[in-house]
């Protein structure tokens, strides 16, 4: 069933208000990418000396090249791991139209929910961008710590990640946010077993980047789906 739910949204691609949500999600996640760098470089350049002098060496100018091109890989690194993180936090800003446009396509006898606020909208993301930063974040030192480890904890705690987010944020449109808390509990296996799903293509380049799409989309179809057992 969870599987017939991602083959719902890949079908729906296409839809226009799909790849809106989806292009706009990825200028806005390279634009913060690009503005993280560029804090970073201000602050090498606070810290980057012109030229020190080593006994028996003499000056050394390159020390800032070294810094500046440093500072790059290792924003080249963390965004492997910190791309995905954003664009889904960014995408949840849209996830209301994301959802809209599913139960436009597959459920269009449900009455339209009131909107989310714009400021509520933002209020959920800023918290699932600080939530899935900061996790994978501590995961890259396990994953350094515990390398044999690294594809179960990625998966697993993304996974949780996912499943956790996107399902709060499609079943609180219907059922307020207590109620989707409860239905959550109800039903936590089968989310985080949704949410690796979701996790699989985080691993592949390019593909990678439609995440937030599918995983809106497909979470809202097994919150319709689970909503209606209860029912």
């Amino acid at each position: 069933m969870i599987l017939s739910d991602f083959l719902k949204a890949v079908g729906q691609l296409p839809d226009g208000r799909f790849q809106r949500v989806l292009w706009l999600g990825i200028a806005l996640t390279i634009a913060l990418l690009y503005g993280a760098y560029a804090g970073l470089l201000w602050l090498v350049s606070l810290i980057d000396p012109q030229a020190i002098t080593l006994p028996g060496v003499g000056e050394i100018t390159w020390i800032g090249d070294l810094l500046s091109w440093g500072s790059l890989f290792f924003m080249l690194f963390l965004s492997i791991f910190l791309m995905i993180p954003v664009a889904s936090a960014i995408t949840s800003l849209f996830l209301d139209d994301i959802a809209q446009a599913v139960e436009d396509a597959h459920y269009p006898h449900l009455p339209r929910p009131p909107r989310v606020t714009f400021w509520e909208g933002v209020r959920d993301s800023v918290n699932f961008l600080g939530v899935l930063l900061g996790a994978n974040i501590l995961a890259i030192f396990a994953y350094v710590i515990l390398p044999f480890a690294a594809p179960v904890i990625f998966y697993g705690l993304n996974g949780f990640l996912l499943g956790r987010e996107y399902f709060q944020l499609a079943a609180m449109r219907r059922e307020g946010r207590d109620g989707a808390k409860a239905l959550r509990s109800r039903h936590f296996g089968e989310i985080w077993l949704a949410g690796c799903l979701m996790a699989v293509p985080l691993t592949i380049p390019l593909v990678n980047l439609l995440v937030p799409i599918l995983g809106a989309a497909t979470f809202t179809h097994l919150y319709h789906r689970l909503a209606a057992k209860v029912g």
